[in-house]
């Protein structure tokens, strides 16, 4: 009786995954920056999503310095069962996701150095979403984790025409002060207290620019959080400094939900 019960339970809860999932539409997309191919991933729901229904807002995903993996196509397929139509970019380009930490900190160190390629890639990947068909181009904004975190703070520094972005336990630093004037987008950053790769004074830099310029922005602290909170594969251990929170992945989620069904609007 018991095993019946908890293989109904299981039945139930693959059921229920699979409807959650069941019109979520993916697709590969590889596009250029020059000659090299950049490989990126979208994801949108067909029910909810379709000329009947009008184009949808678009959500634009940065990876973490892992590359894009099946972690932000995960992500894709949450964004696209809540109406919108997202899409995981490429930094990196098409063939090169780092197999281990010290390659993904070459690769990201690349970026982090040259923040003028690191805002070309990153608005290349929102052109591709807003030149969907189905994405309402003058509603989107973007989110990142880790690396992407970072990612998107320099997407909003370089003038993109984004309602907001969410950085979910990304760095704080804030090398160009003078570029909060040309953020446009509002701002949410979802950190974790105890995370030991941002320095308090990044914090206060990062701060001061973004009131400097008179930027909207909303910071939420995670209690017993540390770096990549959201991110199952980072483990348990804080001591380590980067480990999966369950309460603050799921809290930041709902937040960033909020955050984007107040600022992007479906056009019918």
């Amino acid at each position: 009786m018991r095993f019946e019960l908890v293989m109904s339970a299981l039945l139930a809860g693959l059921f229920l995954t699979a409807s959650v999932f069941a019109e979520v539409k993916t697709e590969t997309v590889v596009y250029q920056d020059g000659d090299l191919k950049l490989e990126g991933f979208v994801a949108y729901d067909s029910d909810l999503v379709d000329e009947a229904n009008g184009k949808a807002p678009g959500v634009l995903i940065v990876h973490q310095w892992m590359g894009l993996t099946d972690y932000e196509k995960r992500r894709c397929r949450e964004l696209a069962a809540l109406g919108y139509v997202a899409f995981a970019l490429d930094i990196y380009g098409q063939g090169i996701r780092p197999g281990n930490q010290g390659d993904a900190s070459k690769q990201a160190t690349i970026y982090k150095k040259d923040r003028a390629l690191y805002r070309k890639r990153l608005n290349l990947g929102l052109e591709q979403l807003k030149s969907r068909p189905n994405v309402s181009g003058g509603s989107c904004g973007a989110i990142g984790y880790c690396f992407g975190g970072t990612g998107v703070l320099e997407l909003a520094r370089s003038g993109a025409e984004v309602e907001g972005v969410v950085s979910f336990h990304g760095g704080l630093d804030s090398p160009s002060p003078e570029d909060g004037k040309n953020i446009k987008a509002e701002i949410l950053v979802c950190h974790g207290a105890d995370d030991p790769f941002v320095p308090a004074d990044d914090i206060k830099a990062f701060k001061k620019e973004l009131e400097d310029a008179e930027v909207k922005y909303e910071m939420i602290v995670y209690p017993n959080a540390v770096h990549s909170f959201t991110q199952p594969m980072a483990g348990n251990d804080n001591s380590k400094g980067a480990a999966y929170n369950a309460e603050a992945d799921k809290k930041s989620f709902e937040a960033m939900k909020s955050f984007f069904k107040r600022l992007l609007v479906a056009e019918k």
